[in-house]
């Protein structure tokens, strides 16, 4: 039976509840919950809503709830977030969760775990839709010419650069007349004591966030509630109640034939180290991270494979850094003579890069390196295919395309599902049929128009 008892000091009146849970050895277990009524409240209505209350209450702890949690949002999420990240979560997926809870963490984070309700999560996702909603989005174009300007200061780039706390290749950028970040434009303003809109015109950026962005807010708390669900803290998990906007599925892009070929001619005349790296996110499928993190000593040249259980990810709180595949597998991807004549060609090129800088170079054992040997930023391949493709009027030339582009022509030559999620390194063969369903369905037509062809057109004879 909840005993209640009626509390007044200075904030008002109040009640606290309290229920009884038995023993846990010599110390009894009790919960409490407070209840504040509203000022307008009668004095019948507030016996009748304590009453309701207790019983809810009561009932809860029975059934294992531990309705009285104090703890807020913010606070069970990180507890949540800490367990995924003990469990071996990836570090760029505990980065993404930690830069989403600070949007999260200012909607709804100080509201109290057990009070978290639909409502809350609708009016959040609603508002993430709104213009302006984006961080950082803001650019600023310079006014005056920022060179001249810094050289009547006083000021090189790299002085300005060092004082405003930012990248000399920011200041550079700047000088060139082109967009940098507003926050970057701010910094360079307060070296000079300016206001910003004196040196900088401000472009401010309306757009919304995308759907997919709110969805990827939405699934971190519906993961922490799920957790709180499991651990009885909550009497419902309130995300799966809520209503997100509906991600629509986007297709696959993958390059055409012709856009293939003619890549392939544009490469030619490339250096051996962006053609190779290139060639082989087209024949392999793998990832960005997945080529740049590949070594030598992955590299199997008796059975002409390479083996594909790492990559190179860039995290801005730690750099450049080596993880597992994203799906922690581990395959062999077999390729095809000419590739392999491509790999001695430029392991040749590569050596002569190493001997060439001696003492300077650092052997980590990549493919594709520094010019010093070091690590490469996956973003540097990235960057150089979007300059290639503008280079020679291409049509935009993302690396995650090429994987795209190698899964539809297995698929038009009739090459099977398991077999296509091998060696894309899919944990489940789901993902791949659920990612290529277009294709797939684009492949399946070409397949019966080829039996009608041959079955049911025959060719007259001459």
């Amino acid at each position: 039976m909840a005993n209640i008892r009626k509390v007044e000091n200075k904030s008002g009146i109040s009640y606290q509840i309290t229920v009884s849970a038995g023993r846990s050895g010599e110390k009894q277990v009790r919960h409490y919950k407070t209840y504040k009524p509203d000022p307008d409240m009668t004095q019948r209505q507030i016996e009748k809503e304590l009453n309701r209350i207790a019983v809810e209450f009561e009932s809860g702890i029975e059934q294992g709830y531990t309705l009285d949690n104090r703890q807020t949002f913010s606070q069970y999420a990180e507890y949540v977030i800490s367990l995924k990240e003990k469990a071996g979560a990836k570090h760029r997926t505990i980065v993404r969760y930690r830069d989403l809870m600070k949007r999260i963490n200012a909607a709804i984070g100080n509201i109290k775990l057990e009070k978290l309700r639909p409502q809350h999560l609708n009016a959040f996702y609603e508002n993430l839709g709104e213009p302006g909603i984006r961080e950082g989005a803001d650019k600023a174009i310079p006014k005056t010419d920022l060179r001249a300007f810094l050289s009547k200061e006083g000021f090189t780039r790299q002085t300005v650069a060092t004082a405003a706390h930012i990248a000399p290749m920011t200041v550079t950028v700047a000088t060139q007349g082109k967009r940098i970040s507003l926050e970057s434009a701010n910094a360079i303003s307060k070296v000079f004591n300016r206001k910003t809109d004196e040196l900088f015109k401000i472009e401010r950026d309306l757009e919304p966030l995308s759907t997919k962005t709110i969805v990827e807010y939405h699934r971190l708390i519906s993961t922490v509630l799920a957790q709180a669900d499991k651990e009885m803290l909550v009497p419902y998990n309130a995300a799966t109640k809520a209503t997100p906007p509906k991600l629509e599925k986007n297709e696959a892009k993958f390059f055409e034939i012709e856009e293939v070929e003619r890549i392939r001619d544009c490469l030619e005349n490339e250096p051996i180290k962006w053609r190779t790296a290139t060639h082989l996110l087209l024949i392999t499928g793998c990832r960005r991270g997945e080529v740049v993190g590949l070594k030598w000593s992955k590299v199997d040249w008796e059975h002409n494979q390479i083996k594909i259980d790492r990559a190179l990810l860039y995290s801005a709180d730690c750099g450049v850094y080596e993880d597992s595949t994203k799906t922690s597998t581990t395959r062999f991807i077999k390729l095809p003579e000419e590739t392999m004549l491509l790999l001695k060609a430029y392991k040749k090129w590569y050596t002569e890069q190493r001997l060439k800088n001696a003492d300077r170079w650092q052997n980590s054992g990549y493919l594709f390196v520094q010019d010093d040997g070091k690590p490469m930023n996956p973003d540097s391949l990235t960057d150089w295919l979007a300059k290639f493709s503008k280079k020679y009027n291409l049509p935009d030339v993302h690396p995650h395309k090429f994987r795209h582009t190698m899964a539809s022509i297995l698929y038009f030559n009739g090459i099977n599902s398991i077999s296509i999620s091998k060696r894309l390194g899919h944990a489940k063969v789901s993902t791949t049929t659920d990612i290529y369903s277009h294709i797939m369905k684009q492949a399946d037509e070409a397949s019966s128009d080829c039996i009608a062809n041959v079955v049911l057109r025959p060719k007259k004879q001459a």
